[in-house]
């Protein structure tokens, strides 16, 4: 099917009131198609262009699908990418009230602050300079799509399924570090729930923000100094239990810790 202006407001609009609600809605697919990647992308835009109308404030970008273990859990085959939010960062170690999400998993990953603009030269080596500094990071990502019933197309346009991330540390720089070699431990309430490593994330954290520098600067929004990015998950995605706390660890970084509410307050 062939998604027309009106399809792709449709959908947007069927995402924006289930993240308003919150509530979870049926996928979108069942309006654009379970397959057209572009049409997909101006949902997610449409979305973008709701959410900075209403004064939020980009910060940055996450990668996703980028781990073959997440792939095989969504069922999907290759990687996207979405929007963040000023509003989506929460503080290392604090604890996140559940009602604000509507069925969460965490996800460990590297995230990266960049030092330059990625908007020219894409080599590996600017992409290692530009990468600037980097950190653990914990991301929450939530599907406003009923029980995780996404197709790709779903996941884009839900702003790559994003709900909120964490970043740990200490920082390191990006220039000195072998991103393939890193291994990430994810625990549940001290129980190892995850595990994974850097070449699990595209091959490299860099290779995945590559990919992201390169669709970004192709879609007329390159990436910026100063910029946060999400590269990735190391390891499988773990469904959030409420009540619990999770503590991702990846050698030679850092670690980076959020807890769950176990009911609203």
């Amino acid at each position: 099917m062939t998604a027309t202006p009106t399809h792709l407001r449709e959908a947007a609009d069927r995402l924006i009131a289930a993240a308003a609600a919150p509530k979870q809605c049926e996928p979108i697919r069942d309006i654009v198609g379970d397959r057209d990647i572009a049409a997909a992308y101006t949902v997610q835009r449409l979305l973008t262009e709701d959410s900075t109308a209403r004064g939020r404030y980009i910060v940055g970008h996450k990668i996703g699908l980028t781990s073959p273990a997440v792939q095989r859990q969504l069922g999907v085959d290759q990687p996207d990418s979405g929007v963040l939010f000023q509003d989506m960062q929460v503080a290392h170690r604090s604890t996140v009230p559940i009602g604000r999400l509507l069925q969460p998993k965490v996800e460990a990953e590297i995230a990266f602050i960049l030092s330059a603009d990625l908007d020219d030269d894409l080599s590996e080596q600017a992409i290692r300079l530009a990468a600037g500094i980097a950190m653990p990071a914990i991301e929450i990502v939530d599907s406003r799509v009923r029980d995780w019933s996404i197709s790709i197309v779903d996941t884009i346009a839900d702003n790559g399924s994003s709900a909120l991330f964490v970043l740990g540390g200490p920082t390191v720089s990006a220039a000195d570090v072998d991103f393939c070699a890193r291994t990430m431990h994810l625990s549940e309430d001290g129980v190892l729930v995850s595990q994974g490593r850097g070449s699990d994330c595209l091959g490299s954290p860099l290779i995945a923000l590559q990919w992201l520098a390169r669709t970004a600067r192709d879609n007329g929004s390159p990436l910026r100094a100063g910029h946060i990015v999400l590269s990735g998950a190391l390891g499988p995605m773990v469904p959030v239990r409420p009540g619990s706390t999770y503590v991702a660890t990846i050698v030679g970084i850092g670690s980076v810790e959020i807890s769950f509410a176990k009911e609203d307050r």
